[in-house]
């Protein structure tokens, strides 16, 4: 069965096109012709068949096959609540599977509804995702609350994030007012996770500096085994003097820094008593070489056995 939409506009909404069905000569005319009829807020009647509406969804599955009152009584499903355009567009999807651009734009709010409503797990995909292109910090709010009514958690999530980054800007808007008179739970939910987004950030910066550390007190190290075993520009083992070829090493920035404090601690006279800092260091250093060292016997660092 191909699928098509009549050119004549409904009467009285030309903005409205009706379904209809294009027929084959081996089809029988009468299985074809709209058995049921969708009532709009505005008095529309949009005339469809029960056949699509029952592949389609499962909610209007279970409204078709109710008992009419009325053997001969025309089926009439209503459909209220949102725009004759927004009812003609999802009719059309249960149709088609097809939204348009222009369609999304103006009827994505209501068309999320409607998906969520009648089970339409396509158009409530599209939908998402449409809305979710269309996201402003105006509309922010009323997308949130419809997408926490309708269970799209991907839109939800979305939302929460351009709420949270742009807070500034979204609560000067009259979609935070009217969340903050009538919906103070989601007000909260939306402080929460600005709350734990910070918190996030908080522990990444810690862990970035931790790790930062981490590097620094390894790098310091490697540079003291390296000094203690090879020697470096300035300081090295008693047996092997310093050169004035060498050249730097591949730290040399950390193995320069801890060359100046090794000379300092040899010739510090405040130590002795505890006073000097840089001194301190220093033992510091020394005892996380003596913790982490395995070759405790032959190592060159001084003090390690």
């Amino acid at each position: 069965m191909e699928v098509c939409y009549n050119a004549n506009t409904i009467a009285g909404h030309p903005d409205v096109h009706s379904p209809v069905t294009t027929l084959t000569k081996e089809n029988a005319p009468a299985f074809y012709e709209p058995d049921v009829q969708i009532l709009t807020s505005g008095g529309l009647r949009i005339p469809v068949h029960a056949s699509i509406l029952v592949s389609a969804s499962p909610v209007l599955e279970n409204i078709t096959d109710r008992p009419r009152k009325h053997r001969s009584s025309e089926k009439v499903i209503p459909i209220l609540g949102v725009p004759c355009g927004a009812v003609s567009s999802f009719v059309g999807f249960l149709y088609t599977s097809r939204c348009t651009e222009e369609e999304m734009e103006k009827y994505g709010i209501h068309l999320l509804a409607l998906s969520h409503v009648y089970s339409v797990p396509q158009l409530k995909q599209r939908c998402t995702k449409g809305l979710g292109e269309r996201l402003t910090i105006d509309n922010v709010v009323d997308v949130l609350q419809l997408a926490r009514l309708c269970d799209a958690p991907d839109l939800y999530l979305r939302c929460m994030k351009l709420a949270a980054s742009r807070f500034k800007a979204v609560e000067k808007t009259e979609g935070w007012k009217f969340l903050q008179d009538h919906d103070p739970w989601l007000e909260l939910q939306i402080l929460q996770f600005m709350d734990e987004a910070e918190s996030r950030i908080k522990r990444t910066r810690r862990r970035r500096q931790e790790q930062g550390l981490y590097l620094q007190l390894s790098e310091a190290m490697e540079c003291l085994e390296h000094i203690c075993t090879e020697g470096c520009t300035s300081v090295g083992p008693y047996e092997v003097g310093p050169t004035k070829n060498r050249g730097p090493c591949s730290k040399f920035s950390t193995c320069q820094g801890l060359q100046l404090l090794i000379r300092h601690f040899a010739t510090c006279k405040k130590r002795v008593n505890g006073g000097c800092l840089r001194c301190k260091r220093m033992w510091q250093l020394l005892r996380l070489h003596s913790s982490m060292c395995e070759q405790s016997d032959s190592c060159r660092v001084p003090l390690c056995r």
